[in-house]
């Protein structure tokens, strides 16, 4: 073999020959930035000494050995293991003099504080993410959030519940081992515990400590919930979307997400909701804007029949449908409104209402060994959403003026033609698997007479 061919080896022999020196030398014998004098804080002198010095946790970190997945929003950030792990000295300094740091390492955590040898100090039932346990770990101190491990944000029921139909069981315990695989692989990456609010980045935002293992009683807006919420309540918040602009709560209150939504509501009430407009502490339009029925035309005429969504949000994010663990989505992510006929009326009192193209296809988990789900039809694929961009003033409530104030929204014929048609979800807009799952959503025979497109 040319010698050009085997300096490369050889090259890469002595990288990973060196690699493992250090790994197996562990944190034992590096110097240290940082020591544990800070009497303030319990910890050990291994954990924090190897944790506050980042030029150590770079030569002794584990790689990667898969890429971690951002779940509905598509891939997370990546963020190096060792800067997921480190302790800055701000981060720290304000952590030890805080009540958490007031407790040792393994307090929360487990893992063996007696030692400066990297394996042996994470073993000893070394807990990564001690939230994971919150039943245990975090409510100890926190009687009052116990009902957080059974809240939305850590469960998810939602999407069980749709795949637990759609798959024609009871109970998603019943599902079989493999689909429940598949869900914690790609649908669980969202869902997050007490720390991935108040502590970590959420996987989906690349993961590990924010602010040096601070802990903040108000989550980050970007770092923390739109890391997860990207794809529809952030996207849609910011305004990222061409040809859209930030929602009027962020332009005209700088509202952050916790603005309308209360920690009581993401901690949840201890009841398990099968979809997340059930739950009883979600934010509603009127807890601000109060006396609005009569305020105005449109309200006047349409405020009990349709979400206010229907007049006051832009086009949003719509996901399409996706092949979980394969090549990707069938229909990619894109932009679009569209008004259907309420999917929840036993949820949400208004005949019509603005609906989202969610995820999920009949072949979605053929990776997870269910070629077809059995009862796909049993939900629909275009779902109740309320869009987080608010504006005023819409492209369906602006009228030029002289013409009435329905012109932008009602469809109206010209010619041989339908204006307006494009904001409603007709059969016509369904891809072939889509239609019968559908059907009770879709717009055909169900819009007024006069308008003279049934």
């Amino acid at each position: 073999m040319p010698s050009n061919h085997r300096s490369p080896r050889i090259a890469a022999f002595a990288a990973a020959l060196f690699l493992l020196t250090i790994l197996a030398a562990g944190c034992t014998d590096q110097p240290g930035t940082l020591s544990n004098n800070d009497n303030a804080h319990a910890g050990s002198t291994g954990c924090v000494s190897c944790h506050t010095n980042y030029t150590l946790l770079k030569q002794v970190y584990s790689p990667d050995t898969a890429a971690v997945s951002g779940g509905c929003s598509g891939e997370a950030p990546h963020i190096e293991p060792y800067d997921r792990v480190y302790m800055t000295p701000e981060g720290y300094a304000a952590f030890a003099k805080s009540t958490h740091g007031e407790k040792a390492c393994t307090w929360c955590h487990g893992g063996n504080a007696t030692v400066n040898d990297k394996k042996e100090a994470h073993t000893g039932g070394f807990i990564r993410h001690p939230s994971t346990q919150a039943e245990t770990k975090c409510v100890t101190c926190h009687p009052s959030q116990s009902v957080t491990p059974n809240s939305l944000h850590a469960q998810g029921w939602g999407q069980k519940a749709m795949m637990t139909s759609r798959y024609g069981v009871q109970t998603f315990d019943e599902l079989p081992a493999h689909l429940k695989e598949g869900y914690d692989h790609n649908c669980a990456k969202c869902h997050g515990t007490c720390g991935d609010c108040h502590v970590n980045r959420p996987s989906a935002g690349g993961g590990g400590l924010l602010k040096g293992h601070q802990f903040v009683k108000t989550p980050d807006m970007i770092d923390q919930c739109v890391a997860c919420h990207t794809s529809r309540g952030g996207h849609a918040f910011l305004g990222i979307a061409s040809g859209t602009l930030p929602d009027v709560h962020k332009t005209k209150l700088n509202a952050n997400c916790l603005y309308c939504h209360s920690g009581v509501e993401v901690h949840g009430n201890g009841m398990v909701y099968d979809q997340r407009y059930k739950t009883p502490q979600l934010p509603q339009c009127e807890d601000c804007h109060t006396k609005i029925a009569g305020s105005n035309t449109y309200h006047t005429a349409h405020l009990s029949s349709f979400n206010c969504q229907t007049c006051h949000s832009q086009d949003y994010n719509n996901c399409g449908s996706c092949h979980v663990g394969g090549e990707g989505a069938r229909i990619h992510a894109h932009q679009k409104f569209k008004i259907g006929v309420n999917p929840i009326p036993e949820t949400r009192p208004y005949r019509l209402a603005t609906v989202r193209q969610s995820l999920m296809a009949p072949d979605s988990w053929k990776e997870y060994g269910v070629p077809l789900l059995a009862q796909f039809d049993t939900k629909p694929t275009y779902k109740y959403t309320t869009p987080h961009n608010i504006l005023r003033w819409t492209s369906r409530t602006q009228v030029a003026a002289g013409k009435s104030c329905y012109d932008n929204c009602h469809i109206i014929k010209d010619g041989s033609t339908f204006r307006n048609k494009e904001l409603y979800l007709f059969n016509s807009d369904l891809e072939s698997w889509e239609v019968n799952a559908t059907k009770n959503v879709v717009v055909d025979g169900k819009l007024p007479a006069s308008w003279g497109v049934n």
